[in-house]
């Protein structure tokens, strides 16, 4: 008798009547890979190759299968469009980039914003000529509304070398004039479009390259468009739009309680209310500086911070988690309160770095005018100290290097070298099939955009002093190109005595190949939607170039017209907390160096052995599931278990607890529970959950707290106990386990240090 699972008893669900006598083999070496995949539903895939669509469930409950060529695409209406909310949205990004709690406009609200635009466009725009292009070619088409948004996103978020311009004017009293600052930004963000470029034939055309995320967008503009594409299921129930015009409005009108009204339901700490003086309660239950342990918040914002919980794949959230309990429920605690690093003198989460008398560390003291090292002053003043999860945060970026080299080596050596033997052969889907009547981008094209990107990066580490060498920066590029780390794995490429160097580095040795995923990403959208190339091409490229100046004009005028920027005691928020991180890793890594933190007899040497963690454990994990192949240890990923957490900082356990659980109802339960519900509207959730925050964030900040210098409800709304509770505790103020004697010379650490 045949097992459930067997391809003899698949092949019976198989509607032979529909489709006539099939052969399973020939249908299976089209849909199914070439290696076994836990995830694939084999029917499913069958199913899907002879319908003509994707093989993938997840893929066909948001594209469509078909295409129209006719459909205008790149019009003088598409790129208005486009440019201006590049213009607006990349501005906006950047003003609250700075700010904390940050907010992020994300590609669903310029999908929302351009949409209604397009409509008027089309209702009231007289159809008139402009050099031989109609003004006005009709109804607001999806493809139109597809190119626009991408234009509108592909720079929208905070430029990764801005931080670099914001480090060297807060932390080393350095400003360059604009031209460096463009030339530097320009670079970092282009030069990785040639690699994503060449990428797209492996990482876009193939069908098993799917991008989840993107899965979220396709949903919401099938959805806006009324568009008719396959499902999953015959679920019944609302729409798709009339439940996402219902989740959206109640997404908008709630997060006024959390965001504004009533701010303890996004830090619903609860524990820390009832004892708010008790440290070890809030060092555990508190989410500014604690562990999180509440577990609950009611704000959407904070739960999806680190990205929306309905996207992302169960297995990887899973992963995640266990990482998070691990190393920040249980190592954490343990090392913090046996003062291990004298840590007790510090907050036990937080993202600053402190001297030895518990201060916040002043790298001025050890700097030379041109921000090179200056050793007798170090030796002078005070080696550096940071928080137990920040050196946890450390170490799993240690660990994370080593463990996905140990990790696709033994999990994927062949897979590897298969998935890019199918790359080049894998037989086209519906969605290759469609986009194969367009012609192709030239890969000379992306050839000229690197040249090009790569000479000014040459033109900005030599006219201006950065003290960065060419090899340095040929060196980054190389890197970028072989791997996808992390900004945190990046930093252990350190330039000691040379922080602009280093930073410089860690820029385009990270955002080189996270530039050329965006794009690729980008891409892949462009593929679900049936977008030329070549439209896509001049639009990512025009849009990201003026989405990178607005952001260099709105950071300029940030800082010259708002007092007291990137200080704690900035009264709108305007800490800078990413900017924080950045120049304490600039600290650590470029100025003092890791050979005084991290090597044998230093403070943080212990972090070292997270890279031969890293190592083992791949090791470990795949010789269990070799013995046991069946159990849940085949979904045991220890590169994503290291690398997940590296939002903290400044993320902290509020962005991930409630994250987790999220993920589980839906990921987990109501997908495999209702699947065809979740096949309806998961995406079309997230999407509408997205769009309201940030349309909510929106109206509070411009209505509600930027008018009248923050006066507006100062004396009500702003002081009454639910906004006040949360924030009133040892919690919100960092307080440590120890303090020095005020007044003496007292401090902690070692007594030399060099």
């Amino acid at each position: 008798m045949a097992s459930e699972s067997s391809p003899e008893r698949k092949s019976e669900s198989i509607d032979k009547e529909k489709h006539g006598e099939v052969d399973l083999k020939e249908i299976e070496a089209v849909a199914l890979p070439d290696f076994d995949d836990p995830n694939i539903d084999r029917d499913a895939a069958i199913q899907g190759v002879l319908e003509d669509d994707s093989p993938y469930p997840e893929v066909r409950s948001a594209v469509a299968n078909t295409d129209d060529p006719t459909i205008p695409v790149s019009t003088i209406r598409s790129w208005t469009l486009g440019l201006i909310w590049a213009i607006i949205i990349a501005g906006l990004n950047q003003f609250f980039f700075f700010r904390y709690p940050s907010v992020t406009i994300t590609s669903i609200v310029a999908q929302l914003l351009i949409f209604p635009l397009g409509k008027i466009w089309a209702r009231f725009i007289p159809n008139v000529k402009i050099f031989g292009t109609e003004l006005n070619p009709g109804p607001f088409s999806i493809k139109e509304h597809v190119l626009a948004t991408i234009m509108a996103i592909v720079g929208a978020y905070s430029a990764y070398a801005t931080d670099i311009v914001a480090v060297q004017r807060v932390f080393y009293n350095q400003n360059f004039n604009f031209s460096y600052q463009w030339l530097l930004v320009m670079s970092t963000q282009l030069i990785g479009f040639s690699i994503g470029g060449i990428a797209r034939r492996f990482l876009v055309q193939p069908p098993s390259m799917i991008w989840p995320a993107n899965l979220v967008t396709c949903a919401l503009f099938n959805t806006l468009h009324a568009q008719t594409y396959a499902g999953a299921g015959n679920r019944g129930g609302v729409s798709r739009e009339r439940f996402f015009l219902y989740a959206l409005t109640g997404s908008t009108v709630w997060y006024f309680f959390p965001g504004y009204l009533f701010q303890a339901l996004s830090y619903f700490s609860w524990v820390t209310w009832i004892a708010p003086d008790n440290i070890p309660v809030n060092q555990m239950f508190g989410y500014v500086h604690g562990m999180g342990m509440s577990l609950i918040t009611f704000d959407w914002a904070q739960i999806a911070y680190i990205g929306s919980p309905l996207a992302t794949p169960w297995w990887a959230e899973a992963n995640i988690a266990v990482g998070f309990v691990f190393f920040f429920w249980i190592l954490t605690p343990v090392l913090y309160y046996t003062n291990t690093w004298d840590s007790m003198y510090m907050p036990i989460s937080g993202r600053g770095s402190y001297d030895n008398r518990a201060k916040t560390y002043d790298v001025s003291k050890i700097v030379n005018p041109d921000a090179t090292f200056n050793q007798e002053a170090y030796e002078a003043y005070s080696p550096l100290f940071i928080p137990t999860t920040f050196a946890i945060s450390y170490g799993l970026s240690f660990a994370s290097i080593t463990a996905t080299l140990t990790h696709s080596f033994l999990y994927f050596r062949k897979q590897i070298w298969t998935q890019a033997r199918r790359a080049m052969h894998e037989q086209p889907d519906i969605h290759a099939r469609l986009m194969a009547r367009y012609p192709q981008v030239p890969e000379w094209w992306y050839a000229i955009v690197f040249l090009a990107m790569f000479a000014a990066g040459i033109i900005t580490i030599e006219v201006w002093d950065t003290k960065f060498p060419v090899q340095w920066f040929i060196l980054a590029l190389v890197i970028a190109s072989a791997s996808t780390s992390s900004p945190n794995s990046l930093s252990v490429m350190a330039c000691p005595g040379r922080p602009i160097a280093m930073m410089m580095f860690k820029t385009w040795g990270y955002i080189t190949m996270a530039q050329a995923l965006t794009f690729t990403s980008d891409f892949k959208l462009g593929h679900y939607m049936k977008i030329p190339p070549r439209s896509m091409f001049f639009a990512q490229v025009i849009a990201a170039a003026i989405a990178g100046t607005v952001q260099l004009g709105v950071q300029a005028w940030m800082f010259t017209n708002i007092r007291d920027m990137c200080t704690e005691t900035q009264p709108d928020g305007f800490i800078c907390p990413a900017t924080e991180v950045f120049g304490t890793a600039s600290i650590i890594w470029g100025v003092i160096g890791p050979a005084r933190q991290f090597s044998k007899g230093q403070v943080y040497y212990a972090l070292v052995f997270f890279f031969l963690a890293g190592f083992v454990t791949p090791i470990i994990g795949w010789t269990l599931n070799r013995k046991w192949p069946d159990s849940w240890l085949r979904y045991v990923n220890f590169p994503v278990i290291y690398s997940g957490t590296g939002y903290i900082p400044p993320a902290s356990a509020v962005n991930y607890v409630p994250w987790a659980i999220t993920g589980f109802i839906f990921q987990h339960l109501i997908r495999r529970r209702h699947f065809s519900w979740w096949a309806k509207y998961n995406y079309v959730l997230s999407a509408a959950l997205d769009a309201g925050v940030a349309l909510a964030v929106i109206i509070i900040f411009f209505c509600l707290q930027y008018p009248k210098n923050g006066e507006i409800g100062k004396n009500t709304i702003q002081v009454w106990w639910g906004n006040t509770v949360p924030f009133e505790n040892a919690d919100t103020l960092g307080t440590p386990m120890k303090t020095l004697a005020e007044g003496t010379d007292e401090f902690f650490g070692p007594r030399t240090w060099r």
